[in-house]
């Protein structure tokens, strides 16, 4: 299934097609055109020759040469008038085409760019929006992995969207300073606690060296060893018995638990792991092993599919080992989206993108 969001060359990408953003007469041009013609070498150039040209909205095929793929798929995107000429229209056959093409042909990887964002003047936000929804339509309905290949990361996030995300990052961060605890030698606060353990909340204790020079130095008797504390009487008197019973009683895994909930959303496996933008045969591995433990990014995407609230999707990820936590950006951003009620993965990956941060799914 999912659709990927990568900065990268396009040409430099190994996949079964890359999709060309190509003019009316295939014969090359500027751009992503020109880069792709170059990078193929002059054989996709004659062979292009023979196709007598497509329409604005259409898409043909062809070898990719010199490139790490075995297609290249040519369409030919609307040049933006305002918005008012059908450009939308065209825009997402573009898409279509193209995906249809590749999926005749059995491909199983496809990198597109974006689509009329350059020379043709599309606003990128608008040709983003397009991109996404005309991709995820397609793959609704076909195994296929697409990759969306954006050369950087401006003007792709829509602000109305998200237009208070980065005081919720603000906030979060300054919440967790307040909680960070102070050196005991010194007035700064410590650097190096900035991961809170997962089990207790608390933080890590900080260094003896990480005191400020500048500060009075410890007293002899703060520098005394400390006494090892016995172990608890009931610890000492622990048997075999009383660890197969804390066995018995140990949490349900992740695997277990994400197909209970599945079913108590009166979701199917398809739609849940669609949603999710996550692999099928992925799926098909936690399904099979209760003992599985996915990556976080993917224990993620399930609870945003399912449209878990922020308890449920810390349960959940708890299963796995994981927590959401303000010491990382990632983690704020995705429990802005929770709280916003913003559940749509790649509406996410969106955010999460535009902020240099790892993307959910496969």
């Amino acid at each position: 299934m999912p659709l990927l969001l990568v900065r990268n060359d396009i040409t430099k990408m190994t996949v079964d097609a890359i999709v060309n953003a190509a003019n009316p007469s295939l014969l090359g041009g500027g751009g992503v055109d020109g880069a792709i013609h170059r990078a193929a070498g002059p054989e996709l150039l004659a062979e292009c020759r023979t196709l007598g040209g497509c329409q604005t909205g259409d898409a043909k095929i062809t070898g990719a040469y010199r490139l790490h793929a075995q297609y290249v798929i040519h369409t030919v995107g609307p040049i933006w008038r305002g918005g008012g000429h059908g450009e939308e229209h065209l825009l997402r056959s573009c898409y279509r085409r193209s995906l249809a093409l590749a999926a005749d042909r059995g491909c199983e990887t496809v990198a597109f760019p974006l689509i009329s964002s350059g020379v043709y003047g599309y606003p990128k936000a608008d040709a983003f929006r397009v991109a996404t929804e005309a991709i995820s339509a397609f793959l609704a309905d076909h195994d296929l992995t697409v990759y969306l290949v954006l050369f950087d990361k401006a003007a792709y996030l829509q602000g109305d969207r998200f237009g208070d995300v980065q005081s919720f990052i603000d906030d979060a961060y300054a919440e967790t300073e307040l909680k960070r605890p102070r050196n005991l030698y010194s007035n700064r606060w410590a650097q190096e606690p900035r991961d809170r353990l997962a089990d207790t909340g608390e933080f890590r204790i900080v260094r003896e060296e990480d005191a400020c020079p500048y500060e009075a130095a410890p007293s002899a008797a703060s520098k005394a060893p400390r006494k090892r504390p016995k172990p608890l009487a009931r610890m000492e008197k622990a048997t075999d018995r009383d660890l197969d019973d804390m066995l018995r009683q140990l949490d349900e895994g992740f695997s277990t638990t994400l197909l209970k909930l599945i079913d108590q959303k009166g979701l199917t496996d398809v739609q849940c792991y669609k949603k999710a933008n996550i692999d099928r045969k992925l799926f098909s591995k936690i399904r099979s092993d209760p003992r599985y433990k996915p990556s976080k990014t993917t224990a993620v995407a399930f609870a945003l599919a399912l449209e878990l609230t922020l308890p449920e999707a810390q349960s959940l990820l708890s299963r796995a080992g994981y927590t959401l936590s303000h010491s990382y950006l990632s983690d704020i951003l995705v429990e802005y989206c929770i709280r916003q009620k913003q559940y749509d993965v790649l509406a996410v990956n969106e955010l999460l993108f535009s902020y240099d941060q790892p993307l959910l799914g496969s």
